[in-house]
Parts: C-alpha cells; structure tokens; sequence
C-alpha cells in the first residue's frame, strides 16, 4: 500500500518525501522494523520512540511519522509530522489491513472485573448460535482456529487490525475484544467500529495510572464514545453499578441493560448456586432463559447476564444464547477448581482487587460447607490504596486468611504486607485469623496442610498467571501447579 493510502483520515501538520512510496509493514518498535516499514514513533513513559528513529532507519524504515516538529535537514526519507502519533497509528493500522473492524460485528468489553469470563461466555453464545467468532483478550486471542498466548489484555493497534483481519480471512463473522482502560487511554481501539459495547462494572483499580476513580471512568467511557460515531451501535450496560446508571443517562445509543432487578431489562428471576454451578431463570424483553452453567457466584450470575444482552443484540435466539452459557469452556484462572481427588475444595482465581476479592470471598461463602482458607497478597508498584481494604474483606470472609506476596515488583514484600496488615487490625480480628507468609510458595504449602475434610482453600490474585514478578525479574510460578504438588503430597502422606 503506498503512503498517501496509509495516510488517509490521519491530521498532518506537515507531510515531506514521495507519499507514493510503497510500505511493506507498520512498527511501533524500532526493534521489529523491516525493510519499507512505516515507523510510528510514539512517546512512552519510559522511553521515546523518536529516540530510536536512527535505528529504525538503519533497520530499513522508509517513511516516519513522528509528533517532532523538526524534520532532519537532508533527509531522504518520508515524513508525517503529526500532533497525535498514537491516534495516527491506530488510523494507519486500519489503513493498512483494509479496515478489518468493518468486516466483522465488533463486541468491546471494559469493565474492572468480569471482562475475560464475558468474552468466553460471548465467544460459546455466538458458536452455539452459528456464527464462528474471534476473542482477545487477557489469557489468549483465538484468530480463526489458531489459539495465541496474549501478551496484554488488548494489544497495540497495529496488532489489533492484523488479528482482525486474520479473522476475516479465516471466515470469522464476530469478534469480542476485551478493551482495557489503558488501551483507551493509549488510542489502541480508536478507529475500531464497534457494533456493541459492554460495560461491567467500575471498582478502584489501576489509580497508579488514572490517578483518580473519574479519570479512570472517563476511559471506560471513550469506547462508549466510539460507539456513539456509528450511531446504529448498542450499549450492553450493568445497571447494578452507579457507573452504569450515569453511563446510559447520557448515552446517544440503544442500550440493552441487565441486573438484579427492574428497571433492568435483562434480570435474574431465580437462581441457585453450588460448587458444582449455578442455575438460574432470567427474565428478558425477548421471553425468559433457563440457564446452566459451570460457573459459580454471583459475580459470574452478572457476567452471564452481560453475555445474554450481547446475545440479544446481535439477534441470537434465546435458545442458543442458553446452549453457549452451558456450554462455554473452562476459564483458566477464573473460579479454576483443582481437583487432584482431595477430600476439600481449593480455588485458583484471578481476583486482586479489593471489590473482586471480597465479591469472590462472599460466593465462595455461599457455596462452602466447611472453613475458608484464603491465600492472597497486593502487587507491588500498583495502586497502594487496595491494600487495606482488600486485608479488612479477607480477614472478614475468611476463617484463616494468609497474607503472602503477589508480584511485588521493585517494591518491599514486607512492606506491601504491612500495609495490607493496616486494614486487618482496623477490623479487629481474633488471634490466628491471619498469618504472614511472605513466600508465596510457602503460604499454598501451609493452606494446603491446613486444610480439613469440606473446606475451601482460595488462592486468590495471579489467576492463570505462569510468573511471579520479584525485582526486575520474571520468575516461573504458577498457582495451579503449585497447589496441585502439594494436595498430591498431602494425599501421598
């Protein structure tokens, strides 16, 4: 594709060199530059893509867009000089695979909690219904009936459009994206034209990057903004949420909302849960749904109800959308049951927020037949107002809970666990509610001994994460296989 295509719909201050030059690929990382790349240079936290500039041209770049007001005296090559580089590598990208958003029905869900297990249970919806459907997300992208590991919940741009257009060329009719407040903040969806959005719920998380609970609503919003552009697009809205009230009051779109109760459109008549599932009858504009899934808790309940509005959206019969909540995969990390043939139950989940460990905490309350065991620990280099809150909801919901390290990065382990230590003591507890376990290795050791016939050990935080994150270092671990070694060693002993 030459230039002048690529440049399409980007603002451009100044544009210098031949615009009918062909560009054989896009880079955002000078690293990965191929000979007649285009190279956006985007300016980051830590580092300034038009530092790396020269390297890109050695490594072939033949065009460059770059907010540098300043183009090179003597240079060859071509230039776009732009105010907004990651606006304009996001509008490239679609440029440059043909606009593949445009050839697929397009789901975007943001949300704190509930993302990745809405995109599966959309994904089973839309399999059941008939129609072969892509997803990226957090654990995995599936492209067609290619399964890819994801390196971040919702990928770069220029990634993006090409997983799109993957899926186009592999027959794929939908695709559901998880879409992260980051993701939003970085332009990496702008462009997309997205069919419905989904919103889940807003609970503190991320405020090391969006500084406040507004800022970080007012990325959560932009997708519903997007959406407003196509004017035909429909709004999947938890009504359950203040967020999602103030959200719909001001949307230009159709909304489909769900809840626990009316005024929502889609709500729960019934339900009942176990450690085996849960069963519900939901009442929605369109009849009422028996529903069984393998999934557990009410939190899961409201991500059934997201996944059954998206469903009616997109016009999938009531008796499909049924079908893919029963039928929906495994979600690693999400309620992850071990069973190694133990006589008590242990739970692997992903939960590291205060408002998702104690949602978490309070399901497993209401399906658990003896003691609660949890596991847990805060992440280092994040947001360190969690800390307390989520010491005072697992030692509240919990009979023993284990305070241990989660991916404490460059920060004091110690130190993170005092500061969770803050909100344990504010609550008052008994002697021996809580221990201290700085190895996390140590701690699911000492869960798992602990344990008596009926109880629920809850290892919560990492989820279907393989690393721990100790300095600058990227350690193997992984929750799952850690616990599974020792209820072997403990039913061997």
């Amino acid at each position: 594709m030459i230039l002048e295509e690529l440049l399409k719909g980007v603002p451009c201050f100044h544009l210098a060199g031949n615009l009918d030059i062909s560009i054989e690929g896009i880079s955002y990382d000078s690293r990965k530059v191929g000979k007649g790349h285009l190279f956006v240079a985007i300016r980051g936290d830590n580092f300034d893509g038009n530092d790396f500039i020269p390297e890109a041209i050695e490594r072939g770049a033949v065009a460059i867009v770059s907010e540098q007001k300043a183009i090179p005296i003597g240079s060859k090559l071509s230039w776009a000089i732009v105010d907004n580089a990651r606006g304009a590598l996001a509008i490239i990208s679609g440029n440059f695979y043909n606009q593949p958003s445009r050839r697929l029905y397009l789901i975007g869900v943001t949300g704190t909690n509930g993302k990745t297990t809405v995109t599966y249970l959309v994904e089973s919806i839309f399999q059941q219904g008939g129609r072969k459907i892509g997803r990226l997300g957090t654990i995995d992208y599936r492209i067609g009936e290619r399964l890819v590991e994801a390196e971040r919940t919702t990928p770069e741009a220029p990634d993006i459009n090409r997983y799109l257009a993957e899926m186009v060329e592999n027959d794929c009719l939908a695709c559901v994206i998880e879409v992260s407040s980051h993701s939003l903040d970085m332009e990496r969806v702008y462009g997309c034209d997205f069919d419905v959005a989904v919103f889940t719920n807003l609970t503190r998380d991320h405020l090391d990057f969006h500084l406040s609970m507004e800022r970080y609503f007012s990325s959560k919003r932009k997708l519903f903004e997007y959406l407003e552009n196509k004017k035909v697009g429909v709004a999947v809205i938890n009504l359950d949420d203040p967020k999602g009230k103030e959200l719909q009051r001001g949307l230009k779109v159709r909304s489909i909302t769900y809840g626990w109760q009316p005024p929502a459109d889609v709500t729960v008549e019934s339900y009942r849960f176990s450690l085996k599932g849960l069963k519900a009858t939901i009442k929605t504009p369109k009849g009422k749904l028996k529903v069984s899934s393998p999934l557990i808790g009410r939190g899961n309940l409201s991500n059934i109800l997201a996944a059954v509005g998206v469903g009616m959206a997109a016009g999938i019969p009531l008796s499909g959308i049924s079908r893919g909540i029963a039928r929906v995969s495994p979600i690693p990390g999400r309620f992850e049951q071990l069973d190694e043939g133990q006589d008590f139950t242990v739970i692997v989940d992903y939960a590291h927020t205060d408002d998702a460990l104690k949602n978490l905490l309070e399901s497993v309350r209401e399906v658990a037949k003896g003691r609660v065991i949890t596991v847990f620990g805060c992440g280092g280099d994040r947001d360190p107002s969690k800390r307390p809150l989520m010491g005072a909801h697992a030692v509240k919901l919990s009979d023993i809970a284990m305070v241990t390290s989660d991916n404490p990065r460059t920060e004091d382990p110690l130190q993170i666990i005092r500061e969770i230590e803050v909100g344990i003591e504010s609550v008052g507890v008994r002697k021996g509610a809580h221990l201290v376990i700085p190895d996390r290795k140590e701690a699911i050791k000492k869960a798992i001994e602990e344990a008596r016939p009926g109880d629920t050990v809850l290892i919560a935080g990492k989820g279907h994460e393989r690393y721990q994150i100790i300095g600058d270092k990227v350690i193997p671990f992984d929750d799952r296989e850690v616990a599974r070694q020792f209820i072997s060693k403990k039913r061997g002993s």
